[in-house]
């Protein structure tokens, strides 16, 4: 079977088939770097990257893209709120994210453009909008004029009023129209900004993306994907600026949409406070174990996220890494079973593509003979490779609950540091500070508290 995608765009199942099979190319869009992402923002990133891993199989290469924006509004409130620059704020988290997307397996993408590093290919867009006549300058605005493209709204099938709705508009007095939406926008002199022909200002955000990925996919890239909850107005503002700004060329192909996170059936929402960080739950629990459950339902339906969720996906790793503990003696490397790549085919079914790990893993511990064993260990490590599951050494996923223990431990001491730091006793705290440094634990005082890593 040939890989199958659920193209959003159609609503449809269909054949995948890149444009240029020596190259094909997948744009992600990546975070907004003010703060530690949630779980549901790592979502993506999971799915789709196995996603990437099956394309370089299937096609020798990729050309994979995930941003960074690294420029935003809430980025300069951070910014103005502690009294530094925002490289200040958006170094600390971008370093973070991609600290916790590792930890979640998820290798970094081919290219990871930041919107500060193009600014000229943005400002050279947003011209050739104006030009020919997609876009207006107002009042130290660039506006993208909705009316003029005509397929505004077919990626969402939203009308008129739904989409004014959706996109929450401001209805500034210098828009021609509600819907239209902003391409460049002053900034006053606390705020960042760049020279351009309309001003000093900085970018909105929908055009931070199309710019970013036609400097470095091409006008017309194979797969855009990201959250469900990006697909109106971000996605479908992406095309109508993208195409407009190429000429009528396609901007992309296939559209993939991962369904959101749910926390006790209500949607994850930093209003509503019921939001899980990535960056405390690979401290809290195995991160092999969160990979595993952000894998368990179909990435188009949503998934409810709960400690039961976490904990039964520990102890299934649990069996699985058991079992290759049991075949420690066995020589074997990895082969994907067909059975997997048939899963992964049929738009990344990885419910699916874990019930064959669990197949095979219930076959391996039942077999008799040392070839069956070789072969259906063969097996499992190559459907874990396939998933980005089961690649560390049996001894060390039973070592962690060791090793969350010395977390634990580590934990105390620094907040014992901080009592003594406050009661003023400064010479117990530094005592701590020095322990911890010659274990290897590096201590990093910041606004936000005491964090800590292993040098």
């Amino acid at each position: 079977m040939s890989l199958h995608l659920f193209n959003s765009l159609t609503r449809r199942v269909e054949p995948f088939r890149p444009l240029d099979p020596a190259r094909p190319t997948m744009y992600v869009c990546g975070p907004t770097v003010y703060n530690y992402v949630h779980i549901g923002n790592a979502r993506g990133p999971v799915v789709f990257g196995v996603l990437a891993e099956l394309l370089r199989r299937r096609f020798g290469a990729l050309a994979y893209a995930r941003n960074i924006t690294d420029v935003d509004d809430k980025i300069n409130a951070a910014a103005a709120a502690q009294g530094v620059p925002i490289s200040a704020i958006t170094d600390r988290f971008a370093a973070a994210y991609r600290e916790d997307m590792a930890a979640l397996g998820v290798a970094p993408p081919d290219i990871e453009p930041e919107a500060t590093a193009h600014i000229a290919e943005i400002i050279a867009m947003i011209e050739r909008l104006v030009a020919s006549g997609h876009a207006y300058a107002a009042e130290g605005h660039v506006l993208f004029s909705v009316g003029s493209f005509a397929g505004y709204g077919r990626l969402s099938r939203r009308d008129t009023g739904e989409m004014l709705a959706g996109a929450r508009v401001d209805v500034a007095p210098y828009k021609r129209d509600p819907g239209d939406f902003v391409l460049w926008k002053p900034s006053t002199a606390e705020l960042p900004g760049w020279d351009s022909p309309w001003g000093r200002g900085r970018p909105g955000w929908h055009i931070e993306c199309s710019a970013m990925a036609a400097a470095h996919l091409g006008e017309t890239i194979d797969i855009h994907a990201g959250g469900v909850d990006l697909q109106f107005p971000h996605h479908e503002n992406e095309i109508a600026q993208s195409e407009c700004a190429h000429g009528g060329r396609t901007f992309a192909r296939f559209w993939l949409h991962n369904g959101m996170l749910t926390f006790g059936g209500a949607k994850m929402s930093k209003s509503v406070g019921n939001i899980e960080k990535v960056h405390d739950l690979v401290r809290a629990h195995p991160p092999e174990a969160l990979r595993y459950a952000l894998l368990s339902a179909h990435y188009r339906q949503p998934l409810d996220w709960s400690a039961a969720l976490v904990e039964r996906s520990i102890r299934t790793l649990d069996r699985l890494y058991g079992t290759l503990r049991d075949l420690a003696g066995v020589q074997a490397g990895p082969i994907i079973p067909a059975e997997l790549e048939a899963a992964l085919d049929d738009d990344l079914n990885t419910p699916q593509a874990l019930a064959e790990l669990s197949r095979i893993a219930g076959e391996a511990r039942k077999a008799g003979s040392d070839p069956e064993r070789a072969r259906l260990k063969s097996q499992l490590i190559g459907a874990g490779r396939a998933l980005g599951l089961l690649q560390q050494d049996p001894a060390g996923w039973f070592a962690r609950d060791a090793a969350a223990g010395d977390d634990a431990r580590i934990q105390a001491l620094v907040e014992e540091r901080e009592t003594a730091r406050k009661a003023r006793d400064f010479a117990r705290a530094d005592a701590i500070r020095d322990q911890l440094a010659a274990e290897g634990v590096l201590l990093e005082d910041t606004a936000a508290g005491v964090r800590w890593r292993r040098g």
